[in-house]
């Protein structure tokens, strides 16, 4: 999500008028508010799969105000996930107290309590308290016992997306990304990483704006669950990391700086407090393997969140350079590979290998 931006002139504005019926159905029943229809729209920068506002009312207190968040679905988005699945998952994870309550369905879209916390900036992830916090809360979240099928998504989601992909780009597109040649590059690091068994409900879009902080409970909440899934909890945990990379609230939001990637005390730390949060002190041995699962998952995020940028810059319509953003994640697959996976990364195409993409 982010940061509250400032309200804009038009109420109507982006707000389908069955979710505005809804929002003045819903604060009719609140009695410190004297007038429904005194709404307040302000739209919330960061998100790039869906768009989102906040929607307040001024209340009797003049000094106060009701607050809701409105989740409009962003067009096309349904080739990243199921959306009833995603409304299930989100109805489970507030009865388990761990997040935001559904008050309303729209048919493109929700409306959500809105969370008196404040959503983490991209420092905020480097901060070494909070780094602590969310480490420990993904720890909880990965052990979260989800209702139905606990397969891992991760490979045939990659590989699913690869299809929509070739689907939906240009002939010329297909060969800037060399397209041809990713199949081969999943089937390799799956196999790489056959014997990771360490699998849990995933988040799989920790971006700094996906947490929040209660700033006086120092308690953090994880938000927003369109790509939850059962996965690797390394390949979760490599995801977060590459995020440290973004900020999604700059001029250039699709630029990513991996100077920003943590270093390797960082990493250390985090994967100390994960595992330690609820089985005790890990042995040397353990951090060391996990640490460097986490680093060969990187490799499968790049693939992963490549794929979803070309797919959106087809799909989806907000503003947001999704090739760019989509070549970058690329060109670090192709840089790190080679180190990460050493004589077992040689694949029958090396044009994979050379970092250099250019579209």
């Amino acid at each position: 999500m982010g940061p509250v931006e400032n309200p804009v002139n038009n109420k109507e504005y982006r707000i389908p008028g069955e979710a505005k019926e809804m929002l003045k159905s819903l604060a009719s029943k609140w009695e410190d508010i004297d007038d429904a229809n005194s709404l307040q729209v302000i739209p919330l920068k960061g998100a790039m799969t869906n768009e989102v506002f906040q929607i307040k009312w001024p209340t009797k207190a003049h000094n106060m105000s009701r607050k809701v968040v409105v989740r409009i679905y962003g067009e096309g988005v349904e080739v990243f996930f199921d959306r009833d699945t995603e409304i299930l998952t989100f109805e489970f994870m507030s009865k388990q107290g761990q997040g935001p309550r559904l008050l309303g369905r729209f048919s493109n879209g929700r409306i959500e309590e809105f969370i008196h916390a404040r959503t983490l900036s991209a420092s905020d992830l480097h901060d070494p308290d909070i780094s602590a916090l969310i480490a420990a809360k993904m720890k909880e979240f990965h052990g979260l016992e989800m209702p139905g099928p606990k397969d891992v998504s991760l490979w045939h989601r990659l590989r699913n997306w690869l299809k929509t992909a070739k689907s939906l780009c240009t002939p010329e597109e297909a060969k800037d990304f060399r397209l041809d040649s990713i199949e081969d590059e999943i089937s390799l690091i799956e196999k790489e990483l056959s014997g990771d068994q360490s699998t849990g409900f995933c988040h799989n879009d920790l971006q700094y704006g996906n947490v929040m902080i209660d700033e006086e409970t120092r308690s953090i909440t994880i938000i927003d669950y369109e790509y939850a899934s059962y996965n690797p909890i390394a390949f979760d945990i490599a995801n977060h990391f590459c995020e440290m990379t973004a900020d999604y609230h700059t001029d250039t939001p699709h630029i990513l700086d991996y100077s920003k990637y943590p270093g390797l005390e960082e990493r250390q730390r985090f994967l100390h407090i994960y595992l330690s949060s609820s089985d005790g002190l890990p042995s040397d041995i353990e951090l060391e393997q996990v640490l460097e699962n986490v680093e060969k998952y990187k490799l499968a995020s790049h693939l992963f969140w490549g794929l979803w940028g070309i797919i959106s810059e087809h799909v989806n319509e907000i503003d947001f350079d999704y090739m760019e953003y989509a070549r970058q994640r690329f060109e670090q697959y192709c840089l790190r590979k080679p180190a990460l996976l050493g004589s077992s990364g040689t694949t029958p195409d090396a044009a994979l290998t050379d970092g250099n993409y250019t579209i």
